[in-house]
């Protein structure tokens, strides 16, 4: 049975920060920390997230796709159950980086592929567009279950679980886009999940306390980036391609 949560309130857009303020007050860049021992490394998402975002307030197709290995190698450290996640974006990845190698950005490849009839708005078609719509989302998952790993315990002190987190951002960003057969198989990925502190081991950090703050300024850079990529495709009506 698949669980359908309350979804809290300003959960996908909520105001984002200015894109200079990338710190924590009071602390030395909390999350550029190298993580001896692991694939995934916070500092290296937040750099590629940071290379991004370019002044003309565009997103750059190379350190965008770069910034996805490192999210692949994220849903890869958390188990084999994950693969239903990052196996399919690795794959995505992947197309993503043969279908875009001519194109500097985002907004650059969507302009050359629509002038040329490449996208398909009523049947599907392996373009760049299609692709890149189906990271942008996956994006937003990853970005709501860090945010939810951030978040303060409730009145009695308790936290919710990663599944918990996982299942609800899995309602928001995803669901709405899966057929019933992925959102059962879904299911099982989240009752998998290891523990809160698994998760605060792969970010580098020993408490919930440093976790927060290390978890923030990542978040932020998630949000800058699907924002940015958000308005490109809304604005060329993109977001529902089949």
């Amino acid at each position: 049975m698949i669980h359908k949560p309350h979804i809290r309130p300003c959960v996908i857009f909520c105001p984002i920060l200015d894109s200079d303020l990338w710190e924590e007050p009071g602390l030395a860049d909390p999350a550029l920390r190298h993580c001896p021992g692991q694939s995934f490394q916070s500092a290296a998402l937040l750099h590629h997230l940071r290379a991004c975002l370019s002044d003309e307030g565009d997103v750059l197709i190379g350190p965008y796709l770069q910034s996805w290995d490192q999210l692949v190698l994220f849903m890869e450290s958390l188990g084999t159950m994950v693969g239903f996640f990052s196996t399919k974006s690795r794959t995505k990845v992947t197309m993503s980086t043969r279908v875009s190698q001519p194109y500097r950005s985002v907004r650059s490849m969507v302009a050359w592929e629509l002038d040329r009839g490449v996208v398909g708005f009523s049947f599907r078609t392996e373009s760049g567009c299609r692709t890149i719509l189906r990271l942008h989302r996956s994006l937003l998952w990853v970005r709501l279950v860090l945010q939810g790993l951030s978040e303060d315990p409730d009145q009695h002190g308790d936290y919710r679980t990663p599944g918990e987190i996982a299942r609800e951002a899995y309602a928001v960003a995803l669901a709405p886009h899966h057929s019933w057969f992925l959102q059962s198989a879904a299911e099982l990925v989240f009752v998998a999940l290891p523990d809160r502190k698994y998760f605060l081991r792969l970010v580098c950090v020993r408490s919930q306390s440093e976790a927060a703050p290390a978890l923030r300024v990542v978040i932020q850079g998630l949000a800058l980036v699907h924002q940015r990529t958000q308005e490109i495709l809304e604005r060329n009506g993109l977001l529902l391609l089949p």
